[in-house]
């Protein structure tokens, strides 16, 4: 059994979200010490583990719960789940896609000031009026 400072020193997690998580709801079956202490089991602790790698995947608090209440209905809920991950990976690849372009849009920005600066390119400004 692990004690709520325990999983958040094994998982890099503050204490307030572990609370914050315990107290909605998103970890079942929270197990209590002797002084009414919550206590972790390893498959509590995995749980809040796939947590964590849930929220760095943009699910919201309501998605997490809606993702746990399929877990919980079993294994006849494994095709909604595969969706719902799907859909989830589907924003994050747009997501990945959008940042690629940025950083392109960066570097040829960069690559036109070094021009600029080599005497390769002349200077052009959309915002300078020049009439």
């Amino acid at each position: 059994m692990y004690t709520m400072m325990q999983v958040c020193r094994e998982l890099d997690m503050t204490y307030e979200t572990l609370k914050y998580y315990c107290n909605e709801g998103l970890v079942p079956h929270v197990k209590r010490d002797g002084n009414n202490r919550r206590v972790f089991d390893e498959k509590a602790v995995k749980w809040i583990k796939d947590l964590t790698c849930l929220k760095r995947c943009g699910f919201s608090i309501q998605e997490m719960k809606d993702y746990l209440d399929l877990c919980l209905q079993g294994e006849n809920t494994i095709i909604r789940r595969k969706e719902v991950l799907a859909q989830k990976k589907e924003a994050l690849l747009a997501s990945i896609k959008e940042l690629e372009d940025s950083v392109a849009y960066i570097d040829w920005k960069q690559n036109f000031y070094d021009e600029v600066l080599s005497g390769e390119r002349p200077y052009v400004s959309n915002l300078i009026r020049t009439d």
